[in-house]
């Protein structure tokens, strides 16, 4: 497997290296359409007036760990699917998700809150992804000084079982605001916001965490571009979060591609937190096309 290739006893004392190099070469990229796979980050520029964007993709995470459950272990989603539809020259509904998740169990803690709700008996478990469903409004067009600027806000459903050891089956809430700037060569994004998670141990309480995004596009040829990105969430409760809802983040290089009206992408990913993925990888392919005509 890939992440074979990586000596995990580094994986933390890298971090500060790995960032840096998603710096350095934010110092020489070029512009940029609005991105989607393998980012994470969301542009503030929309798909556009009837336009309908179709996305899929597979994901593996080396060293996942969903501390409620006390699994740890490998994770692939097949697929990961997206579609992106244009309401309005500003306006896109944005539904992702995915069909088949599959956890390869490495370990178990028997003493973990909700150990004993998992029905897995075997080394693996399995579960459909949770649905996420949000909009992303353009409020601000770029210019010639300033960057662009949307929202976004989006919720999390509790479609993954907790009987598979690897749903939250909580329901949460988040906004960000988005930014978009093409400064000489460099595309640049960045997200700022909030998620409210429900607590897996009381869904009666939550807990709010901050959500960052910050990415870079490069394009090399016309037809290839080099993309980065470092995103994720931050619990800013006092003292340690509430279980399940830990900090977590990736660092994540990758690159696309353009073969007539499809874009091939492929990306590395590396965990920021204690409970993020050794290393891992993402491919798929996106599609737009114009779909209708608004009224």
């Amino acid at each position: 497997m890939l992440w074979s290739l990586f000596d995990r006893k580094h994986k933390k004392d890298s971090h500060v290296r790995k960032l840096g190099l998603v710096l350095a070469l934010c110092a020489w990229v070029a512009p940029a359409a609005a991105q989607q796979r393998p980012l994470d980050t969301q542009d503030p520029e929309t798909i556009g007036a009837g336009r309908v964007l179709v996305e899929g993709g597979i994901s593996a995470a080396n060293d996942v760990t969903f501390p409620q459950y006390g699994l740890k272990g490998n994770l692939w989603q097949l697929p990961v699917l997206g579609v992106n539809v244009g309401l309005s020259s500003i306006a896109d509904l944005q539904i992702t998700g995915g069909p088949y998740d599959y956890f390869s169990i490495a370990s178990r803690d028997l003493v973990a809150p909700l150990a004993g709700v998992v029905t897995a008996t075997g080394d693996s478990t399995h579960s459909v992804d949770d649905i996420r469903i949000g909009a992303k409004i353009k409020l601000v067009p770029e210019g010639s000084w300033r960057p662009g600027v949307g929202f976004r806000f989006s919720t999390r459903l509790p479609n993954a079982s907790r009987k598979s050891g690897i749903g939250q089956d909580t329901t949460d809430f988040g906004a960000s605001l988005l930014f978009g700037k093409t400064i000489q060569s460099i595309r640049v994004v960045g997200n700022l916001g909030w998620v409210s998670m429900s607590q897996p141990l009381d869904a009666t309480r939550q807990n709010d965490e901050l959500v960052y995004g910050l990415s870079f596009a490069r394009a090399v040829t016309n037809r290839t571009e080099i993309v980065g990105e470092v995103y994720g969430r931050a619990s800013v409760s006092d003292g340690t979060a509430p279980v399940g809802t830990e900090s977590r983040g990736l660092l994540k290089l990758g690159g696309r591609f353009t073969q007539g009206a499809v874009r091939f992408d492929a990306a590395i990913f590396f965990g920021l937190n204690s409970v993020d993925p050794t290393v891992g990888f993402t491919a798929g392919a996106t599609y737009v096309f114009n779909a209708f005509k608004l009224p």
